[in-house]
């Protein structure tokens, strides 16, 4: 385990929350991984938000936030005195027929959430990482909802700097379920690829999709020494809740990205 050569108390107070997702986001996602587990196909009908909102254990104003937020990304959409539908030009994760995971280099799979470490050594890149904090810890109770674990089952916790080609890029706070994992604690993440060891764990964890969301702000006094910025330079804070292939929450990841060395870039589809 690396040590910690940063404190929790010292690191910014945007990447200690618990909760990284505002609720409604984390209701929204859990409900899309369920529908997609499920089988569901485009204009398949879903149960009525007071029965979502039951399940969800969440207020049926946060469940129709929820649905509202899946809606304006084309994923459901409601019929007047009907209620709520999977959107006929919703588009689901690709399942093997084999049921074997779907893994990255195989050319078995389609959708893959591309990691740092992918995204450089596909451009030719040098990584390297700080760590600052790693532990197993037990999780809490808005982490328990969101990973969709057990409140006080272990996660995995830390913090790192991560550069490239030399160059300081982000700081980022992950927390994994241990459970789906365990060698996480024994690795030593300086040099090693988050995402490929998740890819590499008997059984395969294969971050497949992802809800993510991204806004620029100032960085606060620690993000600023950390990331090494001397000038008006933002920071972009990137959420992203990544699912494994069977559409089980994977990854929590809170990540303070330089906005001077960060282009977010993605394709949206209808």
């Amino acid at each position: 385990m690396p040590a910690s050569e940063t404190t929790p108390s010292r690191l910014p107070q945007s990447l200690l929350t618990d909760d990284a997702l505002p609720l409604y986001a984390q209701v929204a996602a859990r409900l899309w991984a369920d529908v997609s587990a499920d089988g569901a196909r485009g204009g398949d009908r879903l149960p009525s938000e007071r029965a979502l909102a039951t399940r969800y254990k969440v207020s049926r104003v946060t469940m129709r936030a929820a649905l509202t937020d899946l809606a304006a990304r084309g994923m459901v959409e409601s019929a007047a005195a009907r209620g709520w539908f999977v959107a006929q030009s919703a588009t689901f994760p690709e399942k093997q027929k084999s049921g074997a995971p779907d893994v990255p280099g195989t050319g078995t799979g389609a959708h893959t959430v591309e990691g740092f470490a992918d995204y450089a050594a596909k451009h030719g890149l040098a990584t390297r990482a700080r760590v600052l904090y790693s532990a197993v810890r037990p999780a809490t109770v808005a982490e328990a909802e969101t990973l969709r674990v057990g409140p006080g089952a272990a996660i995995f916790e830390m913090r790192r700097l991560r550069f490239l080609d030399g160059q300081v890029v982000v700081l980022e706070h992950n927390r994994l379920p241990l459970a789906l994992c365990p060698v996480l604690a024994e690795t030593d993440f300086t040099e090693a690829s988050l995402f490929a060891t998740l890819r590499s764990a008997e059984p395969p964890q294969n971050p497949q999709v992802a809800d993510y969301s991204v806004e620029a702000r100032q960085p606060d006094d620690t993000e600023r020494e950390l990331l090494e910025i001397t000038d008006a330079t933002p920071v972009l804070v990137a959420y992203q809740l990544a699912y494994n292939q069977h559409g089980r929450p994977l990854e929590l990841t809170l990540a303070a990205y330089r906005g001077d060395r960060y282009h977010f870039r993605a394709s949206i589809t209808s």
